[in-house]
């Protein structure tokens, strides 16, 4: 479980200790400790690799596991991200199915620090970044304010800040944003977004969609069992070859539409959240992963769905 900006192991508490009690013999929780408070200004890259290496000591040191998930919350989707892919290896299978060769591309297959993908899981994640487009709702969308905010961003939270901005050129390269793009399709994606009320991460970046994919207020459902999952959308592998030859060259073609193009490629279980009459929706940031019970319990049913849906 990774913690966002700002954050620490803490802020997973609550729900770690959900997993124990509905999974108790078949899970072990571990809250990253590698990247907390300050340390979260360091940059995506950096704290995705001490990210890396703290999964791979967990896993010298638990020499049962056999699978591995991840569960994030705001800028620790990023790194998390970052960090699958710095971990992920392809692996050869055996080579033949019931006496039948098995073609090469077939016979691969994904591990992530030498286990079994299972689950990648982001809570109100900036997966496009928090440059322009409201995608940092607390600005308002005035074009002054986020045009001042991605160039003055560095200095407030250092490198992360031009990673979210897509202000960073290291060498000539694109953005690293941009460049991680192309995740694997051996693992579960689904990502929970606030679609209001989160003034830190815009409901577009959190799931991962254009404007016009929004659903519209007319279609929110509530389910008595989850009272602030308001949509789930469950995208499968045809809607992502849909996806791809769909008509979206009359969209303009930015870093965004770049980003969401590469991360569609596999299908995302997009799970829309609403706290908007919840006494708790002004922070939703944080509501929507009980960050602390007493402020944020009601997030608990949002706890609740991920582990309810939790592939073992």
């Amino acid at each position: 479980m990774v913690n966002g900006l700002v954050g620490s192991a803490e802020d997973w508490r609550f729900a770690a200790e959900q997993f124990v009690k509905r999974l108790p013999d078949k899970v072990i929780v571990h809250r990253s400790e590698c990247n907390s408070l300050r340390l979260t200004f360091d940059g995506v890259d950096l704290m995705g690799q001490r990210l890396a290496e703290e999964v791979i000591s967990v896993v010298n040191r638990r020499s049962g596991v056999q699978k591995i998930s991840f569960v994030a919350h705001s800028l620790g989707g990023l790194i998390a991200r970052y960090a699958i892919g710095s971990l992920y290896e392809s692996v050869q299978r055996d080579s033949s199915v019931n006496g039948h060769h098995v073609n090469k591309d077939e016979n691969l297959e994904g591990k992530i620090a030498g286990l079994e993908p299972m689950n990648f899981i982001t809570f109100a994640t900036p997966h496009l970044g928090s440059r322009g487009h409201k995608q940092l709702p607390i600005l308002c969308g005035l074009p002054f304010l986020e045009r001042r905010a991605s160039e003055t961003a560095h200095l407030i939270v250092g490198r992360t800040g031009k990673h979210l901005f897509l202000t960073d050129a290291d060498e000539g390269q694109p953005p690293l944003l941009l460049r991680m793009v192309d995740d694997c399709d051996d693992i579960k994606f689904r990502s929970y977004a606030n679609a209001n009320f989160d003034h830190m991460v815009g409901w577009r970046t959190s799931s991962i969609r254009r404007q016009h994919e929004l659903p519209k207020c007319h279609l929110l459902v509530t389910d008595e069992k989850y009272p602030h999952i308001v949509y789930v959308d469950k995208m499968r592998k045809d809607d992502v070859q849909k996806e791809e030859t769909s008509d979206v060259e009359n969209i303009k073609y930015d870093l965004e539409e770049e980003m969401i193009r590469g991360l569609t490629q596999v299908p995302w279980e997009r799970v829309d959240v609403s706290f908007q009459n919840s006494k708790q929706r002004y922070i939703a940031h944080n509501t929507i992963q009980v960050k602390s019970y007493w402020l944020n319990s009601d997030g608990v049913d949002v706890v609740t769905h991920m582990i309810d849906n939790f592939l073992i």
